[in-house]
């Protein structure tokens, strides 16, 4: 375990709530407490032991006047979350109290932690990797019960164990190279049974790789949304598939064009995933600065979005913005929607034969409403979604896959070449490297705390 200063910070959620908690971390941990706390019992906490709790009060180490009436907990490393001597101090949930604590905490000797130096010093600390340190910020930001489950595995190590299976692989490689040069004189034949072994080893190794990364794009979109975009001219409809999308009267809804002038973004969870859904403001050539402002903002979006709905009033004819809108995204992954049907159809529809996803709704009865909720699944998950498997959700992981995939098949094709084996050993130790940056093994410095930086400071 690595020395550090000990640190303190408000772990819980800031703001009034019933209970807040401050974490104190690190070897002077129970000295720098002992200095604010009195037990009701009047015992000194330096003798506590380990998992237990104390009751009592916090107090102005200057006065000595009582701040707030608390409970601690005391956890002693290396069995804490930092591997560290952690002391909690439960108080109530307020922002004037609790700071105050914390501001004793300080006083006492403790340092104000850093964002995310909690998760960081039990990564350098050796109790968890740099993947699953990574997952517990997923946990604490998951929107849904499958982007939950999908964090918990990877916090639970499950990742870790695959890279694992990966880096045995790829060594087997390496010693069965290193077999092969140490032990071969220079005019003699390398073991021609070498080869085959090594081709077989990176084989087993890329099958893994590739199994892993078969779900990253729906992993990715399990972790932070699907960012759906629903485009369309002013009046057509796009209002009210939000609101009957969320259940609830979230836009304005009226028969004035341009009453949507802004960007709206609200969150569903659509059978475990989580979409950000963005009412963009009517597309138009429009006078109105305010107006003028919202639609450019909802090309942006348009841009940004995984998937576009283009919502089309189906009771009128196409016309000169509805087509300037439907050559804006046609090079998107798109649904189109033909809405109003259950008013008179006025839409030639040979003129979109180009969409291949198309649906029939009425957002005003909540007509094809379902059908479109299967087709976005459709579209990104192949209609099922595994729970129970690791899927691969952060982008950084995944771009670190990518290049261990590259360089095993680079390394196969070695082989494949009868090439110096020396050669393999360049690409097989590239592939570890990359594999490293995922658990934190081979990742510099600036990166790591960059990786921390996004943590709040409690965690």
């Amino acid at each position: 375990m690595r020395e550090f200063d000990t640190i303190s910070a408000i772990s819980t959620a800031i703001g009034e709530g019933g209970i807040a908690i401050i974490r104190v971390s690190g070897d002077r941990a129970l000295d720098i407490v002992s200095k604010i706390f009195r037990a009701k019992n009047g015992k000194d906490i330096k003798d506590m032991k380990t998992y237990t709790m104390r009751y009592g009060h916090i107090i102005d180490i200057d006065t000595k006047e009582p701040i707030d009436e608390v409970i601690i907990s005391f956890m002693k490393g290396p069995r804490s979350y930092t591997a560290e001597d952690v002391v909690e101090i439960n108080c109530h949930g307020g922002v004037t109290s609790t700071n105050k604590v914390l501001e004793m905490t300080i006083k006492a000797g403790a340092r104000l932690a850093e964002p995310g130096e909690f998760t960081k010093r039990a990564f350098l600390n050796g109790r968890i990797d740099l993947s699953q340190a990574e997952a517990v910020m997923d946990l604490i930001s998951a929107k849904t019960d499958l982007a939950m489950k999908s964090a918990l595995m990877q916090s639970n190590g499950s990742l870790s164990k695959e890279i694992g299976r990966l880096n045995e692989y790829l060594l087997n490689v390496l010693a069965l190279i290193e077999y092969a040069v140490d032990f071969t004189e220079d005019e003699e034949e390398i073991d021609p049974s070498i080869p085959p072994r090594v081709s077989e080893s990176l084989e087993e190794a890329l099958n893994n790789i590739n199994r892993l990364m078969k779900n990253a794009d729906e992993g990715r979109i399990i972790r932070d949304g699907l960012s759906l975009a629903i485009v369309g001219k002013p009046n057509v409809g796009k209002s009210s598939l939000l609101n009957v999308l969320l259940r609830e009267k979230r836009a304005i809804v009226t028969d004035i064009a341009g009453t949507t002038r802004d960007v709206i973004e609200e969150y569903i969870n659509l059978d475990g995933i989580p979409v950000k859904i963005i009412d963009t403001a009517g597309i138009r050539e429009t006078e109105d600065i305010v107006e003028r402002i919202g639609v450019e903002k909802s090309k942006e979006k348009i841009e940004e979005a995984d998937l576009v709905l283009l919502v089309l009033d189906s009771s009128r004819e196409l016309d000169n913005e509805d087509n300037e809108i439907i050559e804006a995204v046609r090079n998107k992954k798109s649904i189109l929607l033909l809405n109003k049907i259950d008013l008179e159809n006025k839409i030639d529809l040979s003129l979109l034969e180009n969409f291949e996803h198309k649906i029939k709704i009425s957002a005003k009865e909540d007509l094809g409403i379902d059908k479109l909720k299967e087709e976005i699944k459709d579209m990104f998950f192949n209609g099922a979604i595994d729970s129970e498997s690791l899927v691969i959700s952060n982008s950084r992981h995944k771009q670190a896959l990518i290049r261990a995939k590259e360089n095993c098949e680079k390394a196969i094709e070695s082989v494949k070449n009868n090439e110096y084996l020396d050669l393999v050993s360049i690409y097989v130790t590239a592939a570890l490297k990359a594999l490293g940056e995922i658990t934190g093994t081979e990742l510099e410095e600036d990166l790591v705390n960059k990786i921390f930086k996004e943590f709040c400071c409690g965690k």
